[in-house]
């Protein structure tokens, strides 16, 4: 997959290979779309501050993660209904993952079952978790997960009801997952009390993927998780929030670093990891990004896509005048106007929205 230059090539690829309902149902959002545009509204308008003169002849992008090492702060987010996508499904995730060296963080609605994507590639994965059971059914679950070898527990908690995704409804298309589940409506009974004694039950390391309200996240570091996802599920669910990179600095603001943050919405190039980390996160994580880099080539064209963020974080970092992201602050961002179109492809300006 070496002929793909750049990340516009490969998206441009998935959109060849994706028939409607698939593309639009990777890369639409809810409603009228707006918080899709806002992640990336928040992205385009922060600027860089370079600094000059500095030796960078060496520039190391590494990160870190709940203990772990990552080649490039960016992990791969959870995806659901992947092998929609990409008959490999979450397995060719994690072979990705592993070649480059990060980690991957399987969904519980997508396939092939948790133990088959654990045990296709070595490496720390995390486990995603929507809740479709009873107490029974989450200990049963949690005790499968914990079998298989999972490095850390993420439960989602913005999904008490499905987003209304207008694409999907135009083109009367049910991902996979949506059409094989059943008892959803539990996901809208989690609580605070729930997910901790989720938490006790895992007993490893834990996090709450879906959090954009300061307060929330201040509950959830006084409950003990080890990490925040700041997120808003890509666009998908409510419509009309905030940008995730906008929330991401009140979140830092507010936990001091009492927990690792991860946080993902609208994130397609170096630049943007790059932005992330100065303004306080620990990783960034991936997801319409991995998709389209699964439908335009599997796992090769997935690696590929992490090599190109990898070169483009390099180069960033050195014209940045830093040699690493411990070298990153605040300081090196500032709010500015933004110009151009917002939308979520809004820097791969080819690519029609929705073939009509």
């Amino acid at each position: 997959m070496t002929e793909f230059t750049c990340s516009q090539e490969i998206v441009s690829q998935a959109r060849r290979n994706l028939n409607q309902e698939v593309w639009d149902y990777l890369t639409g959002g809810a409603e009228s779309e707006m918080t899709m545009r806002r992640n990336r509204h928040a992205l385009d308008s922060y600027a860089f501050l370079p600094r000059v003169l500095r030796d960078v002849s060496t520039i190391d992008p590494s990160g870190a993660l709940l203990g772990h090492k990552l080649r490039i702060p960016v992990i791969l987010a959870p995806i659901g209904s992947l092998q929609a996508i990409e008959k490999g499904g979450g397995a060719s995730s994690c072979r990705a993952a592993a070649r480059f060296g990060t980690i991957p963080m399987l969904s519980s609605i997508t396939e092939p079952s948790l133990e088959e994507s654990v045990a296709s590639a070595e490496g720390p994965k995390m486990f995603q978790l929507y809740v479709r059971g009873d107490w029974d059914w989450i200990k049963a679950i949690l005790k499968r997960v914990k079998d298989a070898g999972y490095d850390a527990l993420a439960v989602t908690v913005d999904s008490s009801h499905y987003g209304i995704r207008e694409r999907q409804l135009m083109n009367r298309y049910l991902p996979p997952s949506v059409k094989a589940q059943k008892d959803r409506h539990l996901q809208a009974a989690i609580t605070w009390d729930l997910a901790s004694r989720i938490r006790d039950e895992w007993g490893g390391r834990f996090m709450l993927k879906g959090v954009a309200h300061v307060e929330d996240a201040a509950m959830a570091v006084s409950r003990g998780v080890d990490a925040i996802y700041v997120s808003n599920h890509g666009g998908r669910q409510l419509d009309h929030c905030m940008g995730a990179l906008d929330s991401l600095v009140e979140i830092a603001g507010a936990v001091k670093k009492k927990a690792e943050l991860i946080v993902d919405g609208g994130f397609l190039r170096g630049t943007d990891v790059i932005k992330a980390i100065a303004l306080g996160a620990s990783a960034v994580a991936i997801g319409r990004l991995q998709g389209w880099a699964l439908a335009a080539g599997g796992e090769a064209a997935l690696l590929r896509s992490l090599e190109l963020l990898e070169r483009e974080i390099v180069n960033a970092l050195g014209l940045l005048g830093v040699t690493s992201f411990a070298e990153l602050s605040p300081a090196y961002v500032r709010k500015a106007e933004v110009i151009g179109p917002t939308h979520e492809l809004s820097t791969f300006y080819h690519l029609p929205q929705r073939l009509v």
